[in-house]
């Protein structure tokens, strides 16, 4: 485990007769080292967990081996190093048949673009990450490689991935979280003698969620104050209340019957005894994450549900759209932002394909801002993980120490035609629904992405800190 550990295994696997195998000596050795260095980089980024990879990948000796056969081939017959064939052999087509998310290529290439440049072969000791310590080292044997490998330390700095030290900290929870998952998931399903029984414990449960779950939103009612403004913002809105209602009824229904099958009035159903699990667990029920995904305890689910139902009870009643829209509020976002998109498509009679997004972060506090704007909307209740954000500077920063997130202001999502792409100082931030990136149950996390000015460092210093905007947390 660890950095030096790996570069230790994979230099076992070179000896003295092969070492010297190309006629570019010093070239192949140097691009060995950097090659080495870059396959131990990717086995180690795992322990980051989201902020590593959305996905973990089985990156094997194999990737390294023919990666190593590749380099020697390809130096041996062009006499100017061919970078970009290289490149795309090695982190496009080798380790990137593993990669099966867009962001994670991006992460491969920003690393391979790092290593595999001329300064690597033409500068003396070559630094290999922002720590002075790891860097190339100079031309020798075989066992001189071997040595300055010895000499790297046992633990890795989580700088030496490009990360920051709060990393560290946000992996290490998320492992101590599964941890006590799976001891909780091992505890005896036993009532007790003495004392609250377990039964009891979740019929008081059970009612207090039946107590706080809010009532229906009047569909009915608010289908005939829109029909005659069936816009598509309007059109969301009724999805959106049926989408709840429905999930609404289910855990009432649940509730109701899970209380009965306890006091022995009805049959406990597998889907009842999972429920009753859960709930002495405080989980939440698969039966109801069927709505919307979320990594949220009961209690914590529970509040969140009522705001998120309050919301759209309010635009119902009202019939007009809320100033400052809570994109996390909906179970369908991207659904949501595919209607601003047709409606500023309608007020400028333009074909909707040709629009994109334009973002624009707010100075101001909420309570400030108290009108929609001309085109597109106001988004708030977002969260940036992986970063800070200068708010004067409307930038992104470095977080504070033990800073794993922080609440991002509010943003105007401006719809635009023919937007043209500008890469200089803006970070393309990709929005997840939750902490889960990979996304679960056959529905992808990821929703849109955000571009922001990258501040003082460019665009590829986020991009290794697996920065990015959540619109729910799991707490």
């Amino acid at each position: 485990k660890g950095l030096k550990a790996n570069m230790k295994r994979l230099y076992q696997l070179i000896n003295e007769a092969t070492f010297p195998r190309c006629d570019c000596e010093f070239k192949y050795k140097t691009l060995l080292f950097a090659l080495c260095f870059f396959h131990s980089l990717l086995l180690e980024r795992r322990k980051f967990l989201m902020l590593g990879w959305n996905i973990i990948y089985g990156f094997n000796d194999s990737d390294f081996e023919v990666s190593e056969h590749l380099l020697s081939i390809y130096l041996d017959e062009y006499p100017d190093t061919p970078w970009d064939a290289l490149k795309y052999l090695i982190a496009g087509v080798n380790y990137g048949g593993h990669v099966t998310d867009d962001w994670d290529r991006r992460v491969l290439y920003t690393y391979i673009n790092d290593y595999f440049i001329d300064d690597a072969i033409e500068a003396p000791y070559f630094k290999l990450s922002s720590l002075p310590i790891y860097y190339i080292p100079k031309d020798g044997p075989l066992h001189s490689y071997k040595d300055y490998i010895n000499g790297l330390p046992n633990v890795d700095n989580p700088e030496v991935f490009g990360q920051h030290s709060n990393a560290d900290i946000a992996s290490q929870i998320r492992e101590t979280r599964t941890l006590l998952d799976t001891l909780l998931s091992l505890q005896p399903q036993r009532s007790v003698t003495s004392g609250e029984s377990q039964e009891d414990k979740v019929l008081n449960l059970a009612a207090d969620v039946l107590k706080r779950v809010p009532e229906l939103i009047d569909f009915e009612a608010t289908a005939k104050m829109v029909a005659d403004d069936m816009n598509p913002l309007n059109v969301v809105l009724l999805q959106e209340i049926q989408r709840y209602n429905t999930l609404l009824k289910t855990i009432r229904s649940s509730l109701i019957d899970l209380e009965k099958s306890i006091k022995g009035l009805v049959v406990m159903s597998s889907d009842l005894e999972e429920v009753f699990n859960c709930i002495n667990n405080a989980q939440v029920p698969p039966l109801w994450e069927k709505a919307y995904p979320s990594l949220k305890p009961l209690g914590a689910w529970t509040r969140d549900l009522v705001v998120r139902v309050e919301q759209f009870s309010k635009w119902a009643s009202t019939a007009h759209p809320p100033v400052l829209f809570w994109l996390s509020g909906f179970t369908f976002p991207t659904g949501f932002l595919t209607a601003v998109l047709q409606t500023a498509a309608r007020k400028n009679n333009v074909s909707v394909d040709s629009l994109s997004w334009e973002f624009h972060v707010s100075t101001l506090d909420d309570s400030n801002i108290t009108e929609q704007p001309k085109d597109g909307v106001w988004i708030r209740g977002l969260f940036l993980e992986g970063a800070g954000w200068e708010r004067k500077s409307s930038c992104l920063m470095e977080p504070n120490p033990m800073q794993l997130v922080c609440a991002m202001p509010t943003i105007h999502f401006k719809p635009v035609e023919n937007k043209r792409k500008h890469t200089k100082g803006i970070y393309s931030c990709p929005c997840y629904y939750y902490p889960n990136r990979s996304g679960g149950s056959g529905r992808p996390s990821f929703v849109v992405a955000v571009d922001l000015h990258s501040g003082r460092v460019p665009s590829d210093h986020w991009i290794k800190r697996g920065t990015a905007l959540l619109m729910s947390l799991d707490n």
